[in-house]
């Protein structure tokens, strides 16, 4: 008798387990009640894909009714444990599929929102080591303690990073032979090229292009240099639109669907399903909201065959 195989979703569309959960072991869902535990046992023993949607589960457990199981369901919500999100999908966006992750360690909020952005962190658990094997030597636990962590590595300021660079000048260009005093001396004023969004490279470009046949003082050489073709400071411009490029995602209230920002509907539900809570609703998600309604309308008048794009509908 060929093994059962649960209903699966759409591809893309079904259970996505979440990245570096616990271990599997007896009493993961003790704390939630009995109904809500055992329907979130069975969502964990399914594989990847297959469907959780409400009607399926209700059909599959056969113990509880549809209603009963979207309950459980907005329990597993609450608690961590399920994360769902309505997204937009197929060609340009004008289609909305539900996303659907499951872990049988609870998580916050916070943590949900950053796998769905893609940098969920990772929890390293250790292993316990096995019982054969023996504790390591004194030494060499002191030779672990001493060697120094990667993450330890300072960050080099701009004036290092610009002293660093002048170093290197009289290797690329014999005419412009630097002393470490000299370097000192000018590493402020190259720094300031650095601070302005020059790069090590550009910097040592912009010191040793076009340099004349003979340089009789290296060091005011090169300080003039430093001051006549210091970079202007840029002021951060955002970049225009792109007219092909992605739309800001937006996210649908679980309950009323209406559309906005993921981080303005913590939990998935906007301030009114959650009880007026949160304040007033930013300016920029009301601009994006009409932008994609505008958006809409105008795809609509074009498959309507081509009425006038200035015609109120």
């Amino acid at each position: 008798m060929p093994a059962y195989a649960p209903p699966m979703a759409a591809p893309g569309y079904g259970k996505r387990s979440a990245p570096d959960q616990k271990p599997k072991a007896e009493g993961d869902f003790a704390h939630l009640p009995a109904r809500v535990a055992h329907i979130a046992a069975y969502i964990d023993r399914l594989p990847d894909g297959a469907a959780v949607d409400g009607k399926t589960l209700a059909k599959e457990i056969a113990l509880y009714g549809q209603m009963a199981v979207l309950s459980a369901l907005r329990l597993l919500e609450k608690a961590g444990h399920l994360f769902r999100f309505r997204d937009r999908v197929g060609e340009n966006g004008t289609q909305w599929a539900w996303r659907t992750y499951f872990s049988r360690t609870a998580r916050e909020e916070s943590w949900w929102q950053r796998l769905r952005r893609g940098d969920a962190p990772k929890e390293q658990t250790p292993e316990p080591a096995p019982a054969s094997e023996p504790a390591p030597e004194p030494l060499e636990a002191e030779a672990l303690e001493a060697e120094p962590a990667a993450a330890e590595v300072p960050v080099k300021t701009p004036r290092a990073r610009a002293y660093a660079v002048l170093a290197q000048v009289g290797l690329v260009d014999p005419r412009l032979p630097l002393s470490a005093s000299e370097c000192a001396q000018l590493a402020p004023l190259a720094a300031e090229w650095l601070v302005r969004g020059v790069t090590d490279a550009q910097l040592m470009s912009g010191l040793t292009a076009g340099l004349p046949p003979d340089v009789h003082s290296p060091e005011a050489f090169t300080r003039k240099r430093l001051i006549a073709k210091l970079p202007p400071e840029r002021e951060h411009v955002a970049p225009a639109p792109d007219a092909g490029a992605a739309r800001p995602r937006l996210q649908e209230c679980r309950e009323c669907r209406v559309p906005g920002r993921p981080e303005n509907l913590p939990g998935g539900l906007c301030k009114d399903c959650r009880g007026g809570e949160g304040g007033e609703v930013p300016v920029g998600e009301v601009a994006a909201v009409h932008e994609l309604c505008a958006d809409i309308r105008a795809e609509m008048r074009s498959m309507r065959g081509g009425r006038n794009p200035n015609r109120r509908i």
